[in-house]
């Protein structure tokens, strides 16, 4: 580790900006969408948890689980991959609710289901997330293979995580496009509030995102180079 970039003012900035697009996403769908529902007669309060899940579920708590060595770098290695390993399974849970949210509005409102881009990636990114956390689980946590495996596999289980994390990004701002698509094409006024609403809302979650994976690659302190120490005052 040199010197670069710290990772601790992008972990900062990406807690204000989870806090930011979670009020948003929820401002959305019960200001402007209605309210949430389990079960209604109006199938679209139903499919309102959908976005709300993905986003403060998949999305949110994910990226908080991939911060989590960078947020308390003095915290005791074994703790702090428990808190990632809880999180990443509530992401996981969360956002596999959310999926079956949106298949459960569609399917009582008499829609077809997986036509589109955004629904094939959500289906796949969502597949990858539950194989990444289970080989993270059977690796480094129960039972845990050898030293050199462990060792070995690190730097593959982080790449593949980033890259599964930064599929769900993009799929997030797909959702965000193809609704806003059906409701301006229902009569919403592109330029309204509402219309607003959502496009600032995706661009929080960009920069959120990549508040999140600067984090993750950004040494939690600086160092000096070697052979560089401070020149002594006289």
């Amino acid at each position: 580790m040199g010197l670069g970039v710290r990772a601790a003012p992008f972990t900062y900035a990406a807690h204000v900006l989870a806090v930011a697009a979670a009020a948003m996403v929820l401002f959305w769908n019960i200001h402007f969408r209605g309210g949430l529902a389990f079960e209604s007669t109006n199938k679209n309060l139903i499919f309102n948890v959908h976005p709300v899940l993905m986003l403060i579920g998949y999305i949110i708590l994910g990226g908080e689980a991939i911060m989590a060595y960078k947020i308390l770098p003095t915290l005791d290695h074994g703790t702090a991959k428990l808190i990632h390993l809880i999180l990443h399974g509530i992401a996981l849970v969360l956002g596999a609710f959310g999926i079956y949210f949106a298949f459960k509005n569609h399917n009582e409102s008499g829609l077809a289901n997986l036509y589109s881009l955004h629904s094939w990636l959500g289906i796949g990114t969502i597949t990858l997330y539950g194989i990444q956390w289970i080989f993270g689980f059977v690796t480094f946590f129960y039972p845990g293979a050898a030293p050199n495996v462990r060792k070995g596999a690190l730097p593959w289980h982080i790449l593949f995580g980033l890259f599964v994390y930064i599929l769900a990004l993009a799929n997030a701002e797909l959702g965000f496009l193809e609704k806003l698509t059906f409701l301006e094409n229902s009569g919403l006024d592109k330029y309204g509030a509402e219309a607003f609403l959502v496009n600032f809302t995706a661009l929080v979650v960009i920069i959120f995102g990549a508040c999140v994976v600067v984090a993750a690659i950004a040494p939690a302190r600086l160092e000096e180079p070697q052979g560089y120490a401070p020149i002594p005052e006289n």
